[in-house]
């Protein structure tokens, strides 16, 4: 019967235990000494005394943990644990373990390990452990050892406002050494102006990185530059060549994949941090942006391998507001006008008309729209002299989901549109005249 109750009590044992049992029967049987059973088992010969003192006192039984069956003391109080689930449940539903756990601690106050967090959300079926995914090996890219030595940038199209507010884009740059976010910026879509806005609020605040890595978006790259006349660039393009940063265009989402793990982040992390805070429209979250940049690059950035910044600082010669625009090269015609963005207009001077006949003029617009031009490198006075209709615009394929969401507004009625006027409605059948009534000219018109 003893021996019955032994096996049971080995079946409960763990592999360690196991084996210092079988290191105290060997010591039983004067098979091992106790200095030797210490060196297979790497402990000190006075902890293996203790353990043959239990063993000869108790059999196996003393091998066995003491904590065994017993409730651990660094459990989780019930009321503290169910506090928790509450929580869970009212707010949290949708996040993840991590993000949870800092949120209770941050906004509840309850200080408890993701781990827990986990265990009690699977246990409630919040959250499900996620499959492993096949492996898929791509060639390793160390990170840059400077600061702004290379900076990614992406545009994240998403539902950042959960129907808030209609679905916009967020601009995101990263830089590569450090994974630290340097610019965050809510707009339509990608644009040429929205990346010059986000871009001169970077510089401003960092200087100029040595390079940008991107996708191949037309803002960056010309997809078919056998089709388009001049320099092979782009506007951005152009800028960033006058402000010697270099442009790097990625072959494959993988390529730089860090900004487009950063994406997948936020669409978790800052879309429920916008849902807390009660933020609903793109303005009030630009504004918000930079005191949540400061908050994720503290948990989530790295130190890079060298101390030095890369980053130059803007001169005089930096004109921002000359550089990061649309431009463009125009002749003067005999009359003194040009023709841009299919409006003509015309040039004021003192001076005679044929004296800037066949001038070369540089038109400037800037990302809100302002046309500046340019003689001599000094502005010229101008008024719009005529403008054509609008026909239909060229749209690159990553914003077409952009224009056709807002394709009823793109197009309003003109001001002596029939709609604007109402329509003439034939006479009801009930208001309509009897064959005994009289019919005066202002019920059937003039003939």
């Amino acid at each position: 019967m003893s021996e019955d109750k032994e096996v049971d009590k080995l079946h409960t044992m763990s592999d360690k235990e196991i084996q210092r049992l079988e290191m105290m029967t060997q010591i039983s049987h004067k098979q091992l000494t106790q200095a030797q059973a210490a060196q297979r088992l790497g402990l000190s010969v006075r902890q293996v005394k203790r353990l043959w003192r239990a063993y000869s006192q108790q059999g196996a039984a003393g091998l066995i943990h003491k904590s065994r069956g017993k409730p651990s003391r660094n459990q989780l109080k019930q009321e503290v644990k169910q506090r928790v689930l509450d929580l869970l449940l009212e707010h949290y539903r949708d996040f993840g373990p991590t993000l949870a756990a800092e949120k209770l601690g941050e906004i509840h106050g309850l200080r408890i390990s993701d781990e827990k967090v986990r265990q009690i959300m699977m246990a409630e079926g919040l959250w499900k452990p996620r499959r492993k995914r096949k492996l898929q090996v791509y060639q390793m890219r160390q990170r840059r050892a400077m600061f702004g030595e290379l900076v990614q940038i992406d545009g994240s199209d998403y539902d950042w406002f959960e129907g808030r507010s209609p679905r916009c884009t967020l601009l995101v740059f990263v830089d590569d050494a450090t994974g630290q976010l340097v610019e965050l910026r809510f707009v339509p879509h990608e644009s040429f102006n929205a990346y010059c806005e986000a871009a001169q609020r970077y510089f401003e605040r960092y200087g100029k990185p040595r390079a940008f890595y991107s996708d191949k978006h037309g803002i960056f790259h010309l997809n078919n530059p056998t089709l388009t006349r001049g320099d092979g660039l782009t506007d951005f393009g152009r800028a960033m060549q006058e402000l010697n940063i270099q442009i790097i265009c990625a072959n494959t989402p993988q390529a730089k994949g860090r900004v487009e793990r950063a994406n997948k982040t936020l669409q978790d992390r800052l879309t429920k941090e916008l849902r807390l805070r009660g933020i609903s429209t793109p303005e009030e979250a630009n504004l918000w942006l930079p005191e949540y940049m400061q908050d994720f690059n503290q948990r989530f950035a790295t130190a890079p391998r060298s101390s030095l910044d890369a980053h130059a600082p803007l001169t005089d010669r930096d004109q921002l507001e000359r550089i990061l625009c649309r431009k463009a090269q125009r002749t003067l015609s005999k009359n003194l006008t040009i023709q841009y963005d299919k409006i003509i207009y015309q040039i004021r001077v003192n001076r005679p008309a044929y004296a800037m006949k066949n001038a070369l003029v540089t038109v400037l617009e800037n990302p809100k729209g302002v046309i500046t031009i340019l003689y001599k490198n000094q502005p010229l006075a101008f008024e719009v002299y005529h403008r054509q209709e609008k026909q239909a615009n060229v749209v690159p394929a990553k914003s077409i989901d952009f224009e056709l969401r807002n394709a009823a507004y793109a197009h309003p009625p003109a001001k002596d549109h029939p709609w604007r006027k109402g329509f003439a409605t034939p006479l009801s059948k009930r208001d309509a005249p009897t064959e005994g009534d009289s019919l005066s000219l202002s019920t059937l018109g003039t003939f």
